[in-house]
């Protein structure tokens, strides 16, 4: 299999889980539902969010579409990179990674870009339909992001003498977040552990 190959398969896998897990949870689930997997540590939890990665917003509505934008532009310049990289015959493993990436950027940007227009809208007491007959929640680049993955590993109380909320109830880890923003993660960190390899044999 060449470097293409494994890098479109990838992409094609990442995404296809990616939206197929998400469409699920949009026409199964409420907004606010959750489920356990596994203990009290591995949940499924249906939450929207307006921003970047791991729930972050950005600024309302403007911020909502220039991010949209500046994501479509980022994609095609990752697209273009793993290109290049697959035609200087770079390292499979970093080609791969820079996939990741790439698969985790266009994932959200579906959401962000189409979810608006083909579900309503998802509340507590209602679950969003596909398609429905009086038109999506939100136009063109302004729909929502759609998250599932919750990892409550364990809970504690903040000391007095810590600066921030002394006293107080932490989580970790608290964000909510979806495949694509696991497959960004995973290539990032792929190319830090083993950058100088990477790099080495790209050189």
């Amino acid at each position: 299999m060449t470097r293409f190959q494994k890098s479109a398969l990838l992409i094609f896998l990442v995404l296809f889980i990616d939206q197929a897990v998400k469409i699920w949870i949009k026409t199964h689930m409420r907004l606010g539902e959750e489920f356990f997997v596994f203990g009290d540590w591995f949940r499924i939890n249906f939450v929207e969010n307006n921003g970047m990665a791991f729930g972050m917003e950005f600024w309302g509505d403007y911020g909502k579409l220039f991010l949209s934008l500046f994501r479509i532009i980022a994609v095609i310049g990752i697209g273009y990179y793993i290109y290049r990289l697959i035609k200087s015959k770079a390292h499979t493993g970093y080609i791969l990674s820079i996939s990741l990436i790439f698969a985790g950027a266009i994932g959200n940007i579906i959401d962000s870009a189409f979810y608006g227009l083909i579900f309503n809208e998802s509340t507590p007491l209602q679950v969003a339909s596909f398609m429905p007959e009086d038109g999506g929640y939100a136009g063109l680049l302004h729909g929502k992001v759609v998250d599932m993955l919750y990892f409550p590993l364990f809970s504690g109380t903040y000391p007095d003498w810590f600066p921030i909320n002394p006293g107080g109830q932490f989580t970790f880890f608290r964000p909510v977040f979806n495949i694509a923003d696991s497959a960004i993660s995973v290539g990032v960190f792929i190319i830090l552990l083993f950058q100088r390899r990477h790099l080495k044999d790209k050189l």
